[in-house]
């Protein structure tokens, strides 16, 4: 067997020959990628394009490519959580940059640029609701990065080492890494938004600190995260997703971004009265800074 030759056991396809999960070839993928939690959102989203090329739908992952502006796009959910990232990214890569047929690495490696547009929690008074949070960098609660042989810059070193120290981290719990999004999505979408760092929480209820009938085990970490600040950046958000983006984007080459609505204030206790219409409003703005020159 040829060593670049991927087994079967680890590069599981489809009888069709796509990729496992994401029912994708090379073919079916724009090089601008938007990635959505939802799957009821991959329409909203597509609801702005001028024309649809392709569709495909299993399980949480559903993908519609087509065409914003004479640009080729593809919209796909992900489902919630880093563990869904994990298949999204490498099923992303591996249809782009691995000859499914023959099973081995292209020489000729594609680039994407892939947008996360999500809903979020905003941790901060003056974040309002309904307004855009973009990702600077993703704050990793989740512990999926430590799986990889990720290589972290000296600035991404230096944030994670203040920010343990910040927080006196519980022992039991993965320890928080922070990744840094692609400056170049950062600046051609940035304009207007609020710059910060996004937390990606394990959990919706007590990872991100809502109790309902259960006793929290720290009921002080809003109060950290609101507390620390790097080089002028906040905690601002929370989220599900994004540091994991961000660790597998960057492995594997690819330029990442997240930018969030915030639906609800988790300091003043305040949710969105129309959160569709500010999403849309978000999908709108991204697109059309996508395709700008």
């Amino acid at each position: 067997m040829h060593d670049n030759i991927i087994p079967e056991s680890e590069l599981v396809l489809n009888e069709d020959g796509s990729v496992y999960h994401l029912h994708l070839k090379g073919e079916h993928i724009a090089d601008n990628v938007i990635l959505v939690g939802d799957p009821g959102r991959v329409d909203q989203v597509a609801d702005f394009f001028d024309s649809v090329e392709f569709q495909a739908s299993n399980r949480e992952f559903v993908t519609i490519t087509g065409s914003y502006n004479n640009h080729r796009f593809t919209v796909l959910s992900t489902g919630i959580g880093t563990d869904n990232i994990d298949i999204v990214m490498n099923e992303l890569d591996a249809a782009v940059n691995i000859d499914l047929h023959n099973r081995t690495p292209l020489s000729q490696r594609k680039t994407l640029d892939i947008v996360r547009i999500g809903t979020s929690g905003g941790l901060h008074s003056d974040i309002p609701v309904d307004s855009f949070v973009i990702s600077k960098y993703g704050l990793g609660l989740d512990g999926l990065v430590y799986y990889y042989d990720y290589q972290f810059s000296d600035n991404e070193n230096d944030i994670i080492t203040k920010l343990n120290k910040h927080l006196k981290w519980n022992s039991k719990l993965a320890t928080p890494y922070v990744i840094a999004s692609s400056d170049r999505l950062i600046s051609r979408l940035g304009l207007g938004m609020i710059s910060g760092i996004t937390v990606t929480a394990t959990g919706f209820y007590g990872p991100q600190g809502r109790k309902l009938n259960i006793n929290l085990k720290n009921h002080r970490m809003h109060q950290l995260f609101q507390s620390f600040e790097y080089q002028g950046q906040r905690i601002t958000n929370f989220e599900m997703e994004t540091s994991g983006l961000y660790a597998l984007g960057k492995m594997l080459g690819h330029h990442c971004c997240t930018c969030c609505a915030i639906i609800a204030n988790r300091v003043t206790m305040e949710y969105s009265r129309d959160h569709k219409k500010i999403m849309d409003k978000l999908i709108k703005t991204v697109l059309d800074r996508l395709v700008a020159k």
